[in-house]
């Protein structure tokens, strides 16, 4: 199957760059370009695009509230959206995690590194690394909303079972599926399993939304 992508960069010359980039993949396409967040989301809805790179900072509509008008609309639910910036520590990237993004790539990223985290996002998987979940993702969704409360009901955990929460945790961490299992000595396959199996009792849109949600419920704290 071949992977639409849809570039949305006020910069055009990064967007050639992209484009020559991707379409020179077998497995994926560029349906279609954008240089503000509102025009993204047009061509999301009318080119069915699967993965979204999306750029933080654009002028009119920004990538974060493009990400949000994306996220929220039931006809693009298997839309994945990647947010591209120029700095990997980025208070904006916690926002477009909330927002719902499946993660972050530095702007200066090897064109392997590109096209890999395509073709993760698009598998349903979620670009962070443990040392970007540590080092910043802890450090601001660890802050709440600013008034000392989560931002997610805790209580929800309670449908997990043990080895969901236990899972969580990983997931938390920035694990991969391959690394928990080695963790927890059990198989990829059954850690795919409670991953999948947590996301749908959390209402989570995808991995990147549990590692969220492990945060602000308390599941997982800044430097644990």
């Amino acid at each position: 199957m071949t992977i639409k992508v849809l570039l949305a960069d006020d910069q055009a010359l990064l967007r050639s760059a992209f484009r020559v980039l991707v379409d020179s993949e077998a497995d994926m396409e560029v349906v279609g370009e954008a240089s503000d967040g509102a025009q993204a989301v047009e061509i999301a809805r009318a080119r069915g695009a699967d993965v979204v790179l999306m750029d933080i900072r654009m002028p009119g509509t920004d990538g974060l509230a493009a990400t949000r008008m994306i996220t929220e609309d039931p006809q693009l639910a298997d839309v994945r959206v990647v947010m591209l910036t120029t700095f990997e520590v980025d208070e904006y990237v916690v926002d477009s995690l909330r927002a719902g993004a499946s993660g972050f790539l530095g702007k200066g990223a090897e064109p392997d590194e590109l096209l890999a985290a395509i073709r993760i996002a698009a598998a349903g998987e979620a670009l962070l690394s443990p040392v970007a979940t540590k080092g910043l993702i802890a450090r601001f969704l660890a802050q709440g909303d600013g008034n000392g409360e989560s931002a997610y009901d805790a209580s929800r955990l309670d449908a997990l079972t043990v080895r969901e929460r236990e899972v969580l945790v990983q997931v938390g961490g920035g694990l991969s599926n391959d690394e928990i299992a080695a963790r927890l000595e059990v198989s990829p396959l059954t850690v795919k399993t409670h991953v999948n199996r947590a996301m749908a009792k959390l209402g989570a849109r995808d991995r990147a939304q549990l590692v969220v949600i492990a945060y602000e419920t308390g599941l997982v704290r800044a430097g644990a």
